[in-house]
């Protein structure tokens, strides 16, 4: 690790948060990843999303191994001030895409659906028509 051993609050880690100087947060501990964006196997918007945040809870629950936790070293910028908090960040909701409608209300998603379930439809009276006459022929 580092030899200067610096420390770091947490607003200071947020302000690298972009593609050119992009920091996280991991157990307590500040990492400079910005090197490392184009090389990270999930890609580079995964530590993007997590830029100058505590990104503690994602990189454990993505299951890296001793591998990844060994090269945390080459990244490691300091430690983070206990005394310091993280700002609370909301989770935006997932809001869904707008769907078209027509002048009457009904969406192009609908009008899909229900073709594809009157294709399934016939599809099965075919297959049930189809199997009823060639038993019907062997007879």
């Amino acid at each position: 690790m580092g030899a200067d051993n610096k420390v770091f609050s947490y607003d200071e880690v947020s302000l690298h948060n972009t593609s050119k100087d992009c920091w996280v947060i991991i157990n307590a501990k500040a990492y400079n990843v910005t090197n490392f964006l184009d090389d990270h196997p999930g890609g580079g918007d995964v530590l993007l999303a997590a830029a100058g945040k505590d990104a503690s809870e994602e990189f454990e629950d993505a299951g890296h191994g001793s591998a990844a936790r060994l090269m945390l070293d080459e990244y490691y910028a300091g430690e983070i001030n206990p005394l310091t908090s993280p700002r609370p960040t909301a989770k935006a909701a997932y809001v869904p895409p707008e769907v078209p409608k027509d002048d009457k209300g009904i969406s192009s998603a609908f009008v899909v659906k229900l073709l594809q379930l009157l294709l399934i439809l016939g599809l099965a009276v075919g297959v049930h028509f189809y199997i009823r006459s060639s038993t019907n022929s062997e007879n």
